[in-house]
């Protein structure tokens, strides 16, 4: 009977993970190097949810069912297991998913999720067909993360790499033999120096993040409200009918918006009204194509701001990096050199 007999972990096998430890811990304390979390993933995660509940709805299977199923293959979502839960005892989904996504990273998808179910449970819309737009939509919204997210991964590398050439400096100061840090903590002028070029460095860093910040920013709600409304009417509410749920559901699931999104997404939709009575098209598609129209411009928008940041960086990067870099680089190996120069000569 053979057993088996674990391996001694080799020295240099532990010295690369403790290494891989220490640069984690060093990517998570500091936030020039902390990796900005995927926010395209939840999106895809709660499309996935909604997907699955269209096929299980157009196979027959009841919404309880159908959320209890997807809770046992869902390795515990929380939100999953309280729609289930509501389900099962006739508690309304909606209000359940909105009292769980507060928990969850992806709380901006459920949601979305929330109000559509909302709004179609209480039109009386075909579900299926609408998750499945709903569905379309947020993975529409991934995409545009991932496209945003790609766009900035360049000028955001580039500005780090730039952010970190004064420490770089100081360090390879320090190995040519300057006492480069002596002369930043012992001398008046280098402690100036270090104050400022901390300062050049703090500042540089808090201007390119929010200019990234800006960049990286999406229009969640882009042509949401149109799709609510079509959801509304789909189930054969009125105009005014749909509008009311669509403003109920937005207000209890935090999705609202400011004042000229609602007054927009109001005015398009009186247009399409007038359009659809003179020639008689059918006002539902007429909403989503607009509403897919909106995604796709806040999407264009999105891709242009990603264009534009990496010559937008250069602002901060050239304002502040220049000098922090002549204070934490360049001056402490000239004062170092005069100091040890009229050192010698007395």
């Amino acid at each position: 009977m053979s057993e088996s007999v674990a391996r001694p972990v080799s020295a240099p096998a532990r010295l690369r993970a403790a290494l891989l430890r220490g640069v984690d811990m060093v990517r998570s304390r500091v936030p020039m190097l902390r990796t900005a979390p995927d926010a395209a993933a939840g999106v895809d995660h709660v499309a996935s949810v909604v997907e699955r509940l269209a096929v299980l709805l157009s196979a027959g299977v009841p919404a309880s069912a159908a959320w209890r199923h997807l809770s046992e293959s869902g390795e515990g979502d929380p939100v999953l297991a309280a729609a289930a839960e509501a389900g099962g005892t006739g508690e309304p989904i909606a209000e359940a998913i909105a009292a769980a996504r507060d928990d969850v990273p992806e709380a901006e998808g459920w949601a979305v999720l929330a109000a559509a179910w909302q709004v179609a449970g209480e039109s009386g819309a075909p579900l299926t067909t609408s998750l499945r737009e709903l569905a379309s939509a947020m993975r529409d919204e991934a995409q545009v993360r991932r496209e945003v997210r790609t766009s900035l991964a360049g000028p955001a590398a580039s500005a780090r790499m730039v952010l970190a050439l004064p420490l770089v400096a100081l360090a390879f100061g320090s190995v040519l033999g300057f006492d480069t840090s002596g002369v930043l903590l012992g001398n008046p002028i280098g402690v100036a120096c270090l104050l400022l070029g901390g300062a050049f460095l703090w500042v540089a860093f808090r201007w390119s993040r929010s200019l990234a910040t800006r960049a990286a920013a999406f229009d969640e709600g882009a042509g949401l409200d149109l799709e609510l409304l079509a959801i509304g009417m789909a189930g054969g509410a009125s105009v005014e009918r749909a509008r009311a749920l669509v403003a109920s559901a937005l207000a209890r699931h935090g999705l609202g918006g400011d004042d000229a999104r609602r007054a927009a997404a109001s005015a398009t939709l009186d247009d399409i009204v007038r359009l659809a009575e003179r020639a008689g098209a059918p006002i539902v598609e007429l909403l989503r194509a607009e509403a897919r129209r909106g995604r796709r411009i806040a999407r264009t928008d999105a891709a242009t701001r990603g264009a534009a940041l990496g010559v937008r960086l250069m602002l901060p990067l050239g304002v502040c990096v220049l000098p922090a870099f002549v204070l934490l680089g360049v001056a402490p190996l000239l004062i170092s050199v005069v100091t040890g120069t009229i050192g010698g000569a007395a």
